[in-house]
């Protein structure tokens, strides 16, 4: 089942990026056009543009991913001890490593980041890994291990301290195989990924039995008063692609049972006792 439901959400979003359909929007209108029929390509063109020059001058993107980013607060204050630091993968460019042969990160590069800050406050705590290579059609071998040992070493984590688990594909299957190397199964973890995935890698730690603390990172919207007209397109498409994108994990992870709720927050109950009241209220 997690191999079909794997292979599904690839093809999936091959529809469902807005990206790719305003792109094949304009393709059969264009085509329309080719073929003579004016009318249907104008009917096909003409919302087509008015949704480009909407993402153009209003921050659309910003709008979609801000109620993910704020879902789930950063801890006000850090616990006294932990059991480790679990950090998903997805900052890291697997593709472009191989090609150039040299380290490289993505946009989600902060992950590694706030990896760096925590294992500092942390020094005697081991750093948990987990991410592999999610491409449907490109086998990375050792690379994604090799990879991300190399990136946190070079952010200053001694690599005593590391275990990578790099065959997971997505977020669900991050958790199921952490299980299998947490060093204490009903431990403690400080929790790193991107802000607007925080919610939805909540529920499945939730639902996989895995006590964590949130430390969002990569946070991509801005505040109210500093979104201006800019005609940023590709800006504003790469917004509303990670935003979207995370609105239907959400909904499939919680469709297909992966989750206990649509759209997780940090419950107070989930927290252990050890946990401060400060941080039992973090919403």
């Amino acid at each position: 089942m997690d191999q079909l439901f794997f292979v599904f959400s690839k093809v999936a979003w091959v529809v469902l990026s807005p990206t790719m359909l305003l792109s094949l929007l304009v393709i059969l209108g264009t085509l329309f056009l080719l073929v003579g029929y004016r009318q249907r390509a104008l009917k096909v063109l003409l919302p087509t543009s008015l949704i480009y020059l909407s993402l153009m001058v209003m921050p659309v993107g910003d709008w979609l991913i801000q109620p993910l980013e704020k879902r789930i607060q950063p801890p006000q204050q850090l616990p006294s001890t932990i059991d480790g630091i679990i950090v998903l993968g997805g900052g890291e460019d697997i593709a472009t490593t191989i090609s150039w042969q040299q380290p490289q990160t993505g946009e989600a590069g902060d992950r590694y980041f706030g990896a760096a800050y925590l294992a500092g406050k942390y020094p005697q705590v081991p750093v948990i890994f987990t991410g592999g290579n999610n491409a449907l059609r490109f086998d990375a071998g050792e690379t994604p291990a090799q990879l991300n040992r190399q990136l946190l070493t070079w952010i200053g984590i001694d690599e005593q301290r590391l275990i990578i688990e790099s065959q997971s594909r997505n977020t669900h299957e991050n958790f199921l195989r952490l299980k299998t190397v947490l060093p204490k199964r009903n431990g403690l973890y400080l929790l790193v990924t991107s802000a607007y995935h925080m919610p939805r890698t909540i529920g499945i730690a939730e639902k996989q039995g895995v006590t964590v603390i949130p430390y969002p990172v990569d946070y991509r919207s801005q505040k109210a008063d500093m979104r201006k007209i800019n005609f940023a397109l590709y800006e504003q498409l790469e917004k509303l692609e990670t935003a979207w994108r995370e609105w239907v994990g959400l909904t499939a992870y919680f469709i297909t049972g992966k989750t206990s709720h649509w759209f997780p927050a940090m419950l107070a109950e989930a927290l252990p006792e050890a946990v401060t009241d400060q941080q039992r209220d973090m919403r």
